[in-house]
């Protein structure tokens, strides 16, 4: 009864919602592309019994990519099918995959949409990365005889507590999931407590410690440097969202009188932001250049990174690195596994909601500090910045802590076969 309330009132909103995907194309055209995909109707027909792979946007497409690497070597004809819903996200699968997957958006969560969507590809199980749950998208999969796996799962406090205020949609999601990949026990536990049955929880670990550098990764961040200036100090801030590239643009002046010829690095999550961006900081009297205006001069005070897909190139070039979606309230953070895993010091801010675990191992190993406040985050970021030996300290502690962690894509990898009964 629930799922049909929910049904009815999505469907009475789904003008609205095609409206703002239309409003969003403004500024990022590729919202208004491909638009009969949202509706299941599809341009690609793979064979059956291929593994469905979900990545709302671009860190589920990171944090997906070993795996699925992995999973292409070991089942070479199993076809691979990877849906998005964002057009970031659906540019990473592009360049991280090419042609070798194929890429379409998730319909709207709506059952004829979504049985559309499932009678055309007929796929042998779906992954879903991390904690994407559609009540219609579960009910339809469990109505087609899908597998389902939730990998990399996580259920914060917060995200607990919203769906424990809907059980009527929150415990039949869980029940048609087979196997949930959790991150930690303590985000387990949880998914327990809203009804979760016991054996169908598998503690994996995150699969972003597996993360693997691209090749030419540190060769393309040293000539990065090179074109900065090799002795210039550089600070990054890294997936950053509105409001937090203009905190740090505040901040830039006191930054640069304690720290000479400091380079501020800016690495906007979505490409909508990088003209904004550019403008604050012109808007502030600062010298500014963009990624894609060629090489930078030596008296270049902010780069804004307004390309996809060179995160990790920008963060080997740097020396300190500020995780962005974390400077603001509800925002949650974004993934600091990165920067350890390219021996760099890393700050993020208070609200880290989404990697609660992953901060507290790092910040008691060493290799990371919360900063609670902006005037917090200046004062750590001078520190870090004028003491390379904290720095290298710092960024050794986080490798280790990568290294330690590794191994999560295994353990999922054959949970995946077990599904898939390959």
């Amino acid at each position: 009864m629930a799922r049909h309330l929910y049904t009815l009132i999505y469907s009475l909103f789904l003008p609205i919602i095609i409206a703002r995907l239309w409003w969003r194309g403004r500024t990022n055209p590729g919202y208004r592309q491909r638009i009969a995909e949202r509706f299941g109707f599809l341009p690609h027909q793979p064979r059956p019994g291929g593994l469905w792979v979900h990545a709302v946007s671009v860190g589920e497409t990171l944090a997906a990519a070993q795996f699925v690497k992995q999973f292409m070597v070991q089942n070479p004809d199993t076809p691979v099918i990877i849906t998005s819903t964002t057009p970031t996200g659906s540019e990473q699968v592009k360049r991280i995959f090419g042609e070798r997957v194929f890429h379409m958006y998730l319909p709207y969560d709506l059952p004829s949409f979504i049985n559309r969507f499932i009678k055309s590809i007929r796929p042998g199980a779906l992954v879903i990365i991390e904690t994407e749950l559609w009540p219609n998208l579960l009910a339809c999969c469990d109505q087609h005889d899908l597998p389902v796996v939730l990998a990399n799962a996580r259920m914060s406090e917060r995200s607990a507590r919203g769906y424990g205020k809907v059980p009527a949609l929150t415990r039949p999601m869980l029940h048609s999931l087979n196997i949930v990949a959790v991150q930690n026990p303590t985000d387990g536990q949880r998914f327990i407590e809203l009804g979760l049955p016991t054996g169908r929880l598998k503690v994996t670990g995150s699969v972003k410690f597996d993360v693997t550098l691209p090749e030419g990764c540190r060769q393309n961040g040293t000539a990065l440097r090179e074109q900065w200036g090799g002795s210039r100090p550089v600070l990054a801030l890294a997936s950053s969202h509105p409001t937090e590239d203009e905190q740090l643009l505040d901040i830039y002046p006191a930054l640069e009188e304690a720290i000479p010829g400091l380079l501020l690095l800016l690495i906007p999550r979505h490409p909508e932001r990088f003209e904004p961006v550019t403008n604050a900081a012109r808007s502030r009297h600062l010298r500014v250049h963009r990624r894609t205006n060629g090489p930078a001069s030596n008296d270049t005070q902010i780069y804004v990174a307004d390309t996809m897909g060179e995160m990790l190139n920008m963060l080997t070039a740097a020396d300190v690195v500020v995780m962005g979606g974390s400077l603001y309230s509800g925002g949650g953070g974004h993934n600091p596994i990165e920067p350890a895993a390219l021996g760099k010091a890393t700050l993020i801010g208070a609200d880290h909601i989404n990697f609660t675990s992953i901060v507290s191992e790092l910040v008691e190993a060493g290799a990371m500090a919360v900063c609670e406040s902006l005037p917090a985050l200046q004062e750590e970021a001078i520190r870090l910045l004028k003491d390379s030996t904290a720095r290298e300290v710092m960024g050794k502690n986080g490798l280790d802590v990568v290294e330690t962690n590794r191994g999560a894509v295994t353990q999922l990898l054959e949970l995946v076969k077990e599904q898939l009964k390959i």
